[in-house]
């Protein structure tokens, strides 16, 4: 979803760009890999109504511009108040984004109301741009049918839709083909989730770390067709400002980096079915776990992201502000303080590795991310052979070797 002022600027020491809220665990699916183990009815001690308002309320204390809200869950459409909260957030002046879950409770009615209400962008998830594939992961026949539906009728009146969709072993192979459906549709953004096995996700579903990095690699050449973020795929930044810096030299970063066969195969079919693509749209905001990002469960814990259930607090015990700016595990987190390769990596502010993935492999948040293959020091070593670039927020600044 739209985030508004520049990474380069936003205070995040101060305040979150985006603040997710589960509303409920609550929804109608019976996702595989589902993060909030979501169930038919709403689990004991969910935020109030009330509680709810309060919590809006609190996102005024950070000060203009405010937090983006967005409520998820389980499926905000589960909660019978959501629209009495999305009206109170829209009434303070809190830009609000959806994220709905494809079920039967959303309708074109729904749609219809979603819209009137003042939600200017949706999020909805669809996994792969084949049916049988997304339907056996949302364990609902029918549900590729109804998402693209959903998506059609969304952008028909003219709400912003990102499209989320989960990488994991079921779906790696139709990327290429996910990016050609997303054009066919008229989608502008493209949130790539790398599984994190939390929750109903699974380390059977995981990929390897060299199969990551060829994922990331293709996302940069995807995003020359599409505008590609990525969700607990930080080094995604990484390998776009590598592939941009040689490019600019007229370099082929294929040559040079030397990803792997699937990046390969990734690669060909989408050059068969899309062409070559334009400028790379990779859009590599500095936001991570915990900067820049915080979530709310259901019943009012803080956590640095949906994905890394570490509690920094409670809302109906203190302030959402407070712990934010006064965690000691937001505070480490925002400054980068990591063990290991993501401790000694020149793009460990700019990255910093999927800290959910760190804690659901070693139960610890500020270990190195598994699922990165990068050793530390190698881009530095290239762009001093190369006379590369060095971006802002590597150990060197903004100008070539």
């Amino acid at each position: 979803m739209h985030r508004g002022k520049s990474h380069s600027s936003w205070p995040y020491n101060e305040k979150p760009v985006l603040v997710f809220w589960e509303t409920t665990k609550a929804c109608q699916l019976k996702c595989k890999h589902c993060r909030a183990e979501a169930i038919l009815q709403a689990l004991p001690g969910e935020l109030t109504t009330e509680e709810g308002k309060k919590l809006i309320d609190s996102l005024t204390d950070f000060g203009r511009p405010y937090p983006i809200l967005i409520l998820t869950g389980g499926d905000p459409l589960m909660r019978n108040d959501i629209f009495e909260l999305i009206d109170h957030a829209v009434e303070r002046g809190i830009r609000v984004g959806l994220a709905p879950a494809v079920t039967p409770l959303l309708t074109e009615e729904t749609i219809e109301k979603i819209v009137k209400h003042g939600v200017k962008a949706v999020s909805i998830s669809l996994d792969s741009p084949f049916p049988d594939v997304h339907d056996d992961i949302r364990g609902i026949k029918g549900t590729w049918e109804r998402t693209v539906w959903a998506i059609k009728e969304f952008l028909k009146r003219d709400v912003a839709v990102q499209v989320n969709t989960v990488v994991m072993r079921e779906t790696v192979e139709g990327l290429p083909e996910m990016v050609k459906l997303l054009k066919e549709l008229g989608v502008e953004i493209w949130e790539v989730f790398y599984l994190v096995p939390t929750g109903r996700g699974n380390f059977e579903s995981d990929l390897k770390p060299e199969e990551w990095e060829d994922v990331t690699h293709f996302l940069y050449e995807a995003s020359k067709h599409i505008l590609v973020r990525t969700t607990e795929g930080p080094m995604f930044r990484r390998v776009a400002i590598m592939r941009k810096a040689l490019e600019e030299k007229g370099i082929n970063p294929d040559e040079t980096l030397k990803p792997g066969e699937l990046y390969f195969r990734l690669k060909k079919r989408l050059v068969e079915l899309l062409g070559e693509g334009n400028e790379a749209r990779a859009q590599t905001m500095g936001t991570r776990d915990g900067k820049g990002i915080v979530f709310i469960s259901y019943n009012g814990n803080v956590y640095p992201s949906g994905f890394l259930p570490y509690s920094a607090g409670n809302v109906r015990e203190k302030g959402l502000v407070e712990i934010y700016q006064n965690s000691e595990l937001m505070k480490k987190l925002r400054s980068a303080e990591f063990k290991g390769r993501c401790g000694m990596c020149e793009f460990r502010d700019i990255c910093g590795g999927s800290r959910a993935r760190a804690y659901a492999y070693h139960i610890d948040p500020l270990t190195e991310d598994p699922a990165c293959p990068y050793e530390p020091g190698s881009y530095l070593q290239l762009a001093k052979e190369l006379a590369l670039t060095l971006p802002i927020g590597t150990f060197g600044k903004q100008k070539p070797v």
